[in-house]
């Protein structure tokens, strides 16, 4: 059975909703525009997540122009068009607590959409020129404002595993794919996780590797729709059997990657598995 690329998903900014796409430049940082962009508190600099704001889930973003003009848009708010600042004046940020350097400030008219929309605050920052910022794992690469790697992998032999074991419970409804905010969904083989194992793998003409399975917080239990917390699905069924001892038994769910090769991918195109991880 042939394993292609389902969907691809960008997100521009950090922790706002994501942009679907039919075909994607794949940088070393991963899909092209992918968290480029990112929230922070206005007075310390720390990122902003839906962790803490989940109704950063239902603000809309679009790219324009190769990346120069941001749209934005928000329930209850006028929709703003940005024009995107490059090299500006730069502010500090960090993100769990671990100082990311300067990030290019993108003004106050973006500053107040974002403190407005999000009850907090807030700034909004755009990776500066030279940004370099190395991931971990396996295979660490390279990453942009993502939580720590390039790309995001899972599939939908593992969602459909997750929703029979929600649906046996008797007591949620399925859940999306889009809770656990993958930028690549693999489909075709049935066996769930497989991705789990998948050490280097070449999609289109991009290559992947392997750096680590993704370990879950309270991000997917927020609908990506509206977003409101709906709790506890599908953490509450992922505990019954993903739990990492290794990673403080906390759930996982999708696997990170590396990018070592650069190119394009496509949905529809096919996936070549070159190894596997070591057991």
């Amino acid at each position: 059975m042939t394993i292609t690329v389902r969907e691809l998903v960008y997100y521009p900014v950090k922790g706002c909703a994501g942009t679907a796409a039919g075909s994607a430049q794949v940088i070393g940082t991963g899909l092209e525009h992918d968290r480029t962009f990112m929230v922070v508190d206005a007075a310390d600099g720390a990122f902003r997540s839906q962790r803490t704001h989940p109704a950063m889930a239902a603000i809309r973003v679009g790219i324009l122009r190769s990346g120069a003009v941001l749209t934005l848009c928000a329930e209850g708010v006028e929709p703003l068009r940005l024009d995107v600042d490059r090299d500006g004046p730069r502010r500090d940020v960090s993100m769990f607590d671990r100082p990311l350097g300067p990030a290019v400030d993108q003004g106050d008219t973006a500053a107040e959409w974002f403190s407005d929309v999000l009850g907090a605050k807030s700034r909004l920052v755009r990776a500066a020129p030279g940004f370099d910022r190395d991931g971990w794992g396996d295979t660490p690469g390279k990453v942009n404002f993502a939580d720590a790697h390039a790309v995001l992998v899972t599939s939908t032999a593992s969602l459909d595993d997750l929703n029979a074991r929600i649906a046996a419970r008797g007591d949620a409804d399925a859940v999306p794919m889009d809770r656990f905010r993958p930028n690549i969904v693999l489909t075709g083989k049935d066996e769930p996780h497989f991705e789990d194992r998948v050490h280097r793998m070449t999609l289109g003409s991009v290559e992947l590797a392997h750096s680590v399975r993704a370990m879950r917080c309270s991000v997917p239990l927020v609908d990506q729709s509206t977003g409101r917390r709906r709790g506890p699905e599908p953490v509450r069924t992922l505990a019954t059997y993903r739990r990492e001892a290794e990673y403080g038994n906390r759930v996982s769910f999708g696997v990170k990657n590396a990018v070592v090769c650069e190119g394009v991918v496509s949905v529809g195109d096919p996936v070549t598995v070159h190894s596997l991880v070591s057991p």
